[in-house]
């Protein structure tokens, strides 16, 4: 029986302690929940009402607020946190880790101070007596759809093709199918990325505009995933695959997207302040886009559609006017 211990118990946490609890192989998990009174009553009712009301965890799932007591003998660990907080947990999670445990990030953004990926934060805070063998998980997968069993494609990208393999066998289930990957950073950049312009897809909604808009930001957002992680060492195929075009899709179009709806509430008039402050979960493109125009900045590619979305966010630019910015842009080759 393997052990797993997933860090972060939002709703992909929780949802992904469900479906590896379905899993063809035998798990014992140790959900980790940083709110102490989300884990009491994540425990007492076995359910997560903030994160996945109606979802019941299965017996084999311990929920557990003290992170040494969930990492106590994991083999995996499966990183789910937002970004921003990835490296305060696997800073405290160090002292409790095992040597050659295998890390799993499934975060979709970038550390908001360095631009570094999960995967980056992940070598850098863990010592190499652990040993650590790392991998991520990425794809176009709504936690809700998941947990209630819907049929998910997704993707395990990792530089060792037999970790990835081992994983994949690991973590499969019944509706859950996993894809194996070697680009690690093109998996972890198009995860990122995809979030920026499904808020701008967001937008177009709020303003009350049509399918058009919306088909020009998923095909013009591709394209500008692709430019930036193409120049940063990633493979094409990568961006038109599951973790790229698949997870563009989901997260421009539909309902249960939280970086769409951001954009939503924007596209209405209401202010980005007053729009977080009544949201639980974290729409990660809120500080990833700066972060990848850093990253852009620093090998001369431009973003328009990040930049526009950027401006609209932290530099108060009403969303009409960055439509009409990126609209009047010189005119160009496809």
């Amino acid at each position: 029986m393997t052990r797993i211990a997933i860090l972060g118990g939002g709703s992909w946490g929780t949802a992904l302690s469900v479906v590896l609890s379905r899993s063809t192989r035998s798990h014992e998990i140790a959900l980790w929940v940083h709110d102490s009174k989300l884990a009491e009553s994540t425990r007492r009712d076995r359910e997560s009402s903030a994160y996945l009301p109606g979802i019941a965890l299965p017996d084999q799932v311990r929920v557990s607020h003290e992170i040494g007591e969930a990492l106590a003998g994991a083999q995996i660990v499966l990183g789910v946190m937002p970004s921003a907080h990835a490296r305060a947990v696997y800073s405290a999670a160090v002292s409790n880790i095992s040597k050659r445990a295998v890390f799993v990030s499934a975060t979709k953004g970038l550390e908001p101070a360095t631009h570094m990926r999960a995967s980056q934060v992940i070598a850098e805070v863990i010592p190499s007596s652990i040993e650590p063998q790392i991998a991520v998980l990425s794809g176009p997968s709504f936690a809700m759809e998941v947990a209630r069993g819907e049929p998910t494609a997704v993707v395990l990208a990792s530089h060792d093709a037999a970790l990835a393999t081992e994983l994949q066998e690991e973590f499969a289930a019944p509706n859950f199918r996993l894809y194996t990957n070697d680009d690690v950073l093109g998996v972890e950049l198009a995860g990122a990325m995809k979030n920026v312009i499904a808020i701008a897809a967001g937008v177009c909604q709020g303003l009350g505009l049509g399918s058009n808009p919306v088909a020009a930001l998923v095909t013009r957002g591709l394209a500008e995933m692709s430019r930036l992680s193409i120049a940063l060492g990633a493979r094409p195929e990568t961006l038109s695959g599951l973790a790229g075009l698949g997870d563009l899709v989901l997260t421009c179009t539909g309902a249960l997207s939280r970086n769409r709806q951001v954009g939503i509430e924007l596209g209405k008039g209401r202010s980005l302040a007053e729009i977080l402050a009544g949201m639980r979960m974290v729409a990660e493109g809120v500080d990833t886009a700066a972060a990848l125009l850093a990253l852009a900045a620093e090998n001369n590619i431009e973003l328009p559609i990040t930049a526009q979305v950027e401006a609209i966010l932290h530099e108060r630019k009403s969303p009409r006017e960055a439509i009409r910015a990126i609209m009047e842009r010189p005119q160009r080759k496809e």
